[in-house]
Parts: structure tokens; sequence; C-alpha cells
């Protein structure tokens, strides 16, 4: 029997939740039981580790050992190996790009990890979520102590210092937020937190809800503070349940300890906080749209000026934030404002999470250096595009970003970089596409969420975006016509110049940017009627090559609509005006016989 105490940190994100934790932590509890190892193994469900396809994950200290893609059956191997024996289970270790060996402790080596500077994560995958005293242990609440030894207006000056930019949009001075709100007079103030994280792709807020609840009501009892209100409301989506349950737990045990409610650790200074659970519409992510479904009525952005500093909740000044930038306030309380300004660019200072999604071997969530580039990111952080395919764009900042191509690809990550490139930095999504993506289609479908998500309160966006649908649509069916681009182009810059928020204004964003980029594809649709990706179902046709068919008639019978005929052991035929393009009949194929062609 070991003498040595091992604590078992197991990845209950919702990443590995959904891909099999719960059975893997029922198991480990049964082989903990079965062995009698109550004494000698502490185990702890922690927020999210950040590589979410290599979920379920799990680490075994004292030696930091990194398991992953478990099942139950590999749990029952590893404490009988590894935890009674002391032997390593090296087949469940990651691959190490470093070593061509596996890694032990990826932390050290591995290029996802160390290329990271954990700042808004601090404390995900390390600490218990649902203990309050485990936040404590890590310095938790402690800037909120050294806030309320201070004025409001230090408070505000060490932000100015650290040039901490909101991380849910354009990047907007958090300093200069939080100054106009508490200099605007009133003797009741809100603070909001913006969880309403609806991106496509995108999931670092809820991530760092789950993970680390308290850093964010840590700092939102610090703005409270800092801008002279007493009151707050959290807005977040009722489809992250798991992130509201521990949110209301910490709240509850926030409370529990005095570190909300009345005369916060002794100090004239009283605050709490209420949850508010929205329907998910993605215009409420829009401030003044998100203070509207706060007081309970239909979620429609309002005209501005008046800015929420001035007029917000109930008519009273209020300051919102999202929950990365929160997350980013008490380290910079605690270790410095300038330690933060040292992070980063000279304009964009500290850290970005990103969520690495589509097509890259190394999806999840990352924190990094504001200023590395693009090519870091893909190549050393998320390891590359799979199948030995080509890198050819990423689209940032959400359904409304613009799309990179891969000439761009040593572009530092910073705010005004990513303007002049035609995106933005939004709250962080990255979807990575490669050299059989239909640029075309990849704005169709972003500009479709944006219609569909639209409140529909001004024209320019109820209207405008659905016209610019219906010519992209008409584009991918190869009925596109001469001047079709520019009238996307001129209805595109219409649009963001006209619309009442922020959706509107920046929705055309992913046509703008792919035509900008990806210009020949456009005309290869419209002139050539013909997609260079061979993705667009009406532009294309799948042809079995005589010289490969052996007539196994596999093809045949999965087609689900008999377009294919032929005898056994004869060259079989595609009947192309049958055929819906379904791709079951090159999936079955085991001769390549079948292949895709545009015309």
């Amino acid at each position: 029997m070991p003498v040595a105490t091992n604590t078992i940190l197991m990845c209950a994100g919702g990443g590995c939740i959904s891909s099999g934790e719960e059975s893997c932590l029922q198991a480990l509890e049964k082989a903990v039981e079965k062995y009698a190892l109550h004494d000698v193994v502490k185990i702890v469900e922690t927020g999210c580790m950040g590589m979410c396809d290599a979920g379920p994950l799990m680490v075994i200290y004292p030696e930091g050992v990194y398991y992953q893609k478990l099942t139950p059956e590999d749990i029952e191997k590893i404490v009988s190996e590894h935890i009674l024996k002391g032997r390593i289970v090296e087949d469940k270790l990651l691959d190490n790009p470093v070593s061509s060996l596996k890694t032990h402790n990826p932390y050290d080596d591995h290029p996802f990890f160390t290329r990271q500077v954990k700042i808004a994560t601090r404390n995900m995958g390390v600490i218990d979520p649902m203990k309050i005293e485990e936040y404590i242990a890590h310095d938790g609440y402690f800037a909120l102590q050294k806030a309320l030894s201070m004025k409001p207006e230090e408070i505000i000056e060490e932000l100015k210092i650290s040039g901490l930019r909101g991380r849910g949009g354009a990047g907007f001075p958090t300093w200069l937020k939080w100054d106009l709100t508490r200099k605007v007079p009133g003797d009741e103030k809100y603070v909001l937190c913006n969880a309403d994280e609806g991106d496509p792709g995108a999931f670092m807020d809820r991530s760092i809800l789950e993970g680390d609840p308290h850093s964010i009501l840590e700092a939102m009892a610090i703005a409270g503070y800092a801008i002279g209100a007493s009151k707050g409301y959290i807005y977040i989506r009722a489809e992250y349940p798991l992130a509201i349950e521990r949110l209301n737990e910490g709240i509850k045990q926030a409370k529990e300890l005095g570190l909300f409610g009345e005369n916060i650790m002794g100090s004239d200074f009283s605050f709490d906080l209420e949850i508010r659970m929205g329907a998910g519409a993605f215009v409420c992510g829009e401030e003044t749209a998100l203070i509207e479904s706060i007081e309970g009525k239909r979620g429609q952005p309002r005209v501005k000026p008046p800015f929420p500093a001035q007029v917000g909740v109930w008519g009273k000044p209020t300051l919102n934030n999202n929950v990365e930038t929160y997350a980013n306030i008490p380290p910079i309380l605690t270790k410095g404002a300038r330690w933060f300004a040292s992070i980063g660019t000279e304009t964009s200072k500290g850290t970005k999470v990103f969520c690495l999604a589509g097509k890259v071997k190394n999806t999840g969530l990352v924190e990094v250096p504001m200023g590395i580039t693009l090519r870091e990111v893909v190549y050393d952080i998320g390891g590359g595009i799979p199948d030995g395919k080509e890198f050819k764009a990423v689209q940032t900042g959400g359904p409304s970003g613009g799309c990179i191509p891969k000439e761009h690809l040593d572009t530092p990550i910073d705010y005004e970089t990513l303007k002049e490139l035609g995106t933005m930095m939004g709250s962080g999504g990255m979807i990575f596409m490669d050299e059989d993506t239909c640029m075309v289609d990849v704005a169709k479908y972003f500009l479709d969420f944006s219609v569909e998500e639209s409140c529909g309160k001004c024209v320019p966006c109820r209207e405008g975006n659905r016209v610019m649908f219906d010519m992209l649509e008409k584009i991918t069916d190869g009925e596109g016509e001469e001047g079709d681009i520019e009238r996307l182009e001129e209805l595109g810059k219409n649009i963001m110049d006209t619309s009442l928020c922020g959706l509107g204004q920046s929705s055309p964003q992913p046509v703008i940017s792919t035509i900008r980029y990806f210009r020949d594809e456009y005309e290869a649709h419209i002139n050539d009627k013909r997609c260079p990706a061979k993705v667009c179902k009406p532009l294309i046709r799948y042809v079995i090559d005589p010289e490969k068919c052996v007539g196994c008639t596999a093809c045949a019978r999965v087609c689900p609509v008999t377009a294919i005929s032929g005898e056994v052991k004869q060259v079989h035929e595609i009947d192309r005006d049958i055929c819906t393009r379904c791709s079951s009949c090159i999936q079955v194929c085991r001769f390549g016989a079948i292949s895709i062609q545009s015309p």
C-alpha cells in the first residue's frame, strides 16, 4: 500500500462531462472503495483543463501525471497500476510533439500548455469550484480585502495603469467605463456581468464560471465598491445549468463567510448579487438589450446615448463587463497593475482567452499573451490542421467576425491588427478552416445565424441581412449574376453604417472579409458555376471512375434514393438528376472509385 497521499483531479468542465466524465468518476470512486484507498486518495472535481478534445481528463499528484481520453475501464487499470504499484499507464498519456514521446506532465513540456500564460483562467482545472476554501487558498478574496483599504479612484487608477480592455467586444478601456459610471451622480447604481455567451464555437465565459466562479463574484464586489453600487446582476443564459449551479453555491458560501451582504469584512461597504437567466437570445449579449431583459422586457437594444453608465438598469447608472474582463481584476490588484501591463503589446495589454474549434488538432480553451501570432496559435498550441490538410482561414470574433487567410498567419493578435484585417477580437472564438472549406458557404452559414438572431427592431439588420443571405444562397445554388459581389459589398457597408446595435453593425463582416480575401471563390461560383472546394451541392456532381469500379454494388445498396444502378461485377453509374449528393456512396466505396467533381 502507498504511504503518500495522492490527489486526483478530475476535469468536470462541460466538455469532459459531455464526453463521459461522470461515468469515469463513478468508476474511480468504486476503485478507491475496492482497494480501500480512502486514506491515501483525495478526489477533486475541477473546472475545465483546456484540452477539450482529449477528455475526459485526469491528473494525479504529486507526480502531475496527465491522463487523457479515459473510459471507466481505464480508471480501474490506472488505480491498480499507478496508485497501487507506482507504474504509469503509458498508453493513456498525451503524445508529446516536442520529443515524439509520451508526456507525463504536459504542463512542463507540451506546447499546448507551455505557450499559455494563465491569468483569467489561473484556477481552472486546479481548484474545486464548489469550495470557497480552495479559492481562498489560492489568494481568493485578497484583492477585495485590498480594494476595501483603497479609495475608489485608486482602484480605477490601477486599472488604468494595467491597460486592461474589455474582453467581450471592441476592447473599450475598462478603467474608463468604471470611471464614467463612478462619476455619474446617484445614490443607487448597479454592476452587471454579461455571461450571455452565445457565439458559435465560444465557451470561455461558461468555462470560467464553471471552473472558478468566485473570481467573478470577487471582481463584481470590487467593481461595486469602486463605482458606488451595492447591487449586482449576473445575466446568464439558461443553457448553462452547471455554471448557474456553481455560481449560486458560490454566492451562498460567500455570504456565509461575510464576503457578501452587509458590511463586508467589517467595512461600511455592502454588496449583494442576483442571477438573472436569459432565454438564449444572441442579441441579449448587447448591453442595452441585456438590460431590457433584466428588467423583464423583450431583449431589444436601446438607442445610445444615453449609455448604460448614465441610464442603465431601472434607469440607474450601470456598469457592465463580461466574464473574462472581471476574471482579470483580482490578479491585477494582488500582483500589481504594472505586472499585468508588462504582458502583451503596447496597446493590447495582458492575455486573451481563446476557444480553438473547427479544423485544428488540439481543440479547447487557451489563454495566451496578446501579440502572439496566429501561426503560433495554429501550429504550436493547436497542433496544426488534421489529416495533413492545409490551413485556409480562421474566423475570429464570433458569427459577426471576419475570416483571416493564410497569408496573414504571422499577424500578431491584438485589437488594432485584427480590426485592420477586417475582423475583431470579440469574445474570443476561433474557428479554423482547412483547404476543403468553401468560403462562400462559410459566409452564408454565419450570416444565416445573424438573420435568425436579429431582434428585428431596426430595418437595416432585419431586412438587409435577409437580402444578403438570399443573394448568397442564390450564388451557392449556381444562380449568381454579374454584379452580385458589388451589390453584397455595398449592402453590407450600408448595414454596418446604419444598424442600431453592434449585432447589425458587424453582421456583414463574414461576407465582406471573405470577398476581400477570397473573391476568386465568389467569381468561380458566379461566372463558372463552380465550387472550387466542392462543397455547394448544386455546383458539384458525383462520378464513378469506370477504371476503378469493380461492381461490388456497395454504393448502390447504401444510396437512399436509388440513384446508382449497375449489375454485379459491372461498372455502375450515378443518375445526376436523382442523386442528392449525400456522400454515402463515397463512404462505403473501398476502391476510391467515386469522386466529387465541380464543372
